[in-house]
């Protein structure tokens, strides 16, 4: 405790001077690769926290590029929610982007140490990869090669290999104080391109340039700004599909006349003409074969310059599918070099019965010690991606014994964070709420986004996991199984012993295994989140599970008083004068979403899908209500 009061303090003080201030532009020294923060945060790295607010719910600008046309692959770049990009760029699920198109990416921008970050997964498709080039290529700016260096495990050398797992922090920010009482209430993160200014870009968002200029530091006088580089425009309301644009090439001027006499000039042009017939009937006669060979993997995608000429860019499915599909490498120990890492396993690294702590070239890994057969669950977490679900980076096998090496998690699981911790995050709403989010997030991938879709059977309160930052994400896949595949009720035996208060009520008579499984164990995981007790308690000698008690609650007439008495105290908000706040509204909309998860027939219960957007709702006022605690507004 007292070492993380230390933390707190020493961070504190570094952040002092940038509370209540505007961020600053980073112009090119974002593109520099050798930056450091030893001093303090830099906008080199990312932006800094310089709000009250911890996390928010903003939006970035992304430039459709292939093979990011798609609403599907720009969401699984940006580990944003597909459906609600969707719905702010006015397109359909399915909607295919002309390239340069700007697209609105809605994002959840999170307090990470120094700096805000809303946090994306990404999978190096090819050997070429750079922090680099991912850093202002594939992701155009938004994020930057000095942070990506820090977030992960991988050196600059060692990613020549297809399929390392990255986590990628986004560039966002959060208003500060004085922007959110001048009306301000997103930062959007754009991206500068050839020829834009600060006035131009503040008159298409319809904000004043003076704002645009204070929200990056701009002095009257310099207000310069370089291509691949971005800036925050503050906005009253969010953004609109209108304001975005398709963006031309920079022109490229046309070369110098060249003077020769008329019968050199007639003999050049059919030389030119000839040369071009034949390149233009091979180029036929291949493409012509090349669409036999991919009669059924071919997508034209087509749409209408800003001079209303007609572009065509042929795609093959292959390629849009396969962005979400790129397996990851798993790289393969010897047992000598986790002996190493763990100093022969000993009980100072031990963090629970089967998991240890390891320092393997300098980093530090989680690594599960298992004895049953691990391929199922190496090749669930070889598929899939995504910033809320735990990353496998290694397995090692000795004598019939299993290893993976598991991301490390610094706060470890849930359930110990709420029910043996002291730390002061626990009397954030928005912390928990944002907690929950990140479970939600994690499950709406696995239900909708990989191929097939999966139910992963056993979430609970320790198989969240929870990061230095407090990011949670989904552990333990050793039960998950297709959606796509039956159970039979036999399984549900063993694991109805071991977590049974988590169990939807069709998985435990009947075997039944679907998504909606998940959303009641979810259900259950939010109910510990809102009252900080453990899912099962002891009632006059009886096992009474904690669900059962508080849906009796709602269902008997939502009496605050009475359910009031489950919310755990430690989340009650002073105002600066001493009095408690009343957040009865917050706390009924949160117990009302729990019990909505835990109706008994699958078929009347939310979908995850449904559950986040419901979160985020929540989250946005659960901030506001946090933010007028804090300033005594």
């Amino acid at each position: 405790m007292a070492g993380f009061l230390l933390t707190f303090f020493i961070t504190f003080g570094f952040l002092i001077p940038y509370l209540n201030s505007q961020q600053l532009y980073s112009g090119n020294a974002a593109i520099d690769c050798n930056n450091t923060d030893e001093t303090g945060p830099s906008p080199a790295f990312l932006y800094s926290c310089n709000s009250e607010r911890l996390s928010c719910h903003t939006f970035l600008l992304f430039r459709s590029q292939i093979p990011y046309v798609s609403v599907a692959a720009i969401s699984n770049l940006t580990s944003s929610d597909p459906l609600e990009l969707a719905s702010i760029n006015n397109v359909s699920s399915s909607a295919l982007f002309p390239p340069d198109k700007e697209v609105i990416v809605p994002v959840n921008c999170s307090c990470s140490g120094w700096y805000y970050q809303a946090n994306a997964s990404y999978v190096t498709p090819s050997i070429y990869d750079t922090y680099f080039i991912i850093a202002n290529d594939t992701y155009q700016g938004l994020s930057t090669c000095n942070s990506l260096m820090r977030e992960n495990v991988y050196g600059e050398l060692d990613l020549g290999v297809r399929g390392l797992r990255l986590q990628v922090p986004l560039r966002c920010a959060c208003p500060t104080r004085n922007q959110t009482l001048n009306g301000t209430n997103f930062l959007l993160t754009y991206l500068i391109t050839w020829g834009d200014t600060v006035l131009d870009v503040s008159k298409r968002f319809n904000v004043s340039a003076r704002s645009v200029a204070y929200a990056n530091g701009f002095s009257e006088e310099d207000q310069t700004i370089y291509p691949f580089t971005t800036i925050l425009i503050p906005l009253p309301t969010a953004p609109l599909s209108s304001q975005t644009i398709i963006h031309d090439p920079p022109a490229i001027p046309p070369p110098p006349p060249i003077i020769r006499n008329r019968k050199s000039k007639k003999g050049l042009i059919v030389g030119i003409a000839t040369g071009l017939s034949v390149m233009v009937l091979l180029f036929f006669v291949l493409f012509v074969g090349f669409l036999q060979h991919n009669r059924n993997k071919v997508l034209v995608v087509a749409w209408k310059d800003r001079e209303g000429k007609k572009k065509k860019e042929v795609l093959t499915k292959d390629v849009l599918v396969g962005i979400a599909r790129v397996e990851q490498v798993l790289k393969v120990y010897k047992f000598k070099e986790l002996e190493a890492a763990t100093e022969n396993f000993s009980q100072e690294n031990r963090l629970s019965d089967s998991v240890y702590r390891g320092l393997l070239h300098g980093k530090v890994f989680a690594i599960k010690k298992m004895s049953t057969d691990v391929s199922k669950e190496v090749k669930i977490l070889n598929k899939i991606n995504h910033a809320n679900l735990i990353g496998l980076y290694g397995a090692c096998e000795h004598h019939g014994v299993f290893y993976l090496l598991y991301e490390f998690m610094e706060n470890g699981s849930l359930k110990d964070w709420l029910h043996k911790n002291s730390s002061p995050e626990l009397q954030s709403w928005s912390r928990r709420i944002q907690i929950a989010l990140d479970v939600a997030n994690g499950l709406h991938y696995l239900h909708n986004f990989t191929d097939p879709a999966y139910v992963h059977k056993d979430i609970n309160s320790s198989n969240v996991l929870l990061s230095r930052y407090l990011k949670a994400k989904i552990a333990n896949f050793s039960l998950a199984r297709s959606a796509e595949q039956g159970e039979s009720s036999n399984s549900s035996t063993m694991c109805a012993l071991r977590t049974r208060c988590h169990m939807a009520p069709e998985y435990l008579e009947a075997g039944m295994v679907t998504p909606m499984m998940d959303v009641y164990a979810f259900g259950v995981v939010l109910l510990e989140l809102i009252t900080g007790r453990e899912a099962v308690c002891e009632q006059d000698g009886e096992e009474v599970l904690l669900s059962e008690t508080v849906v009796s609650i709602m269902d008997g007439g939502n009496s605050e008083p009475e359910f009031g008495n489950l919310i755990d105290p430690r989340l009650q908000v002073k105002h600066p004068l001493g009095y408690i706040i009343d957040q009865s509204e917050l706390k009924l909309r949160m117990m009302q979403l729990s019990v909505a998860c835990l109706a008994r027939e699958p078929e009347s219960r939310l979908s995850v899908t449904e559950v986040v957007s419901t979160l985020m709702r929540i989250q946005l006022d659960a901030d506001k209500w946090e933010y007028v605690s804090v300033s005594g507004s």
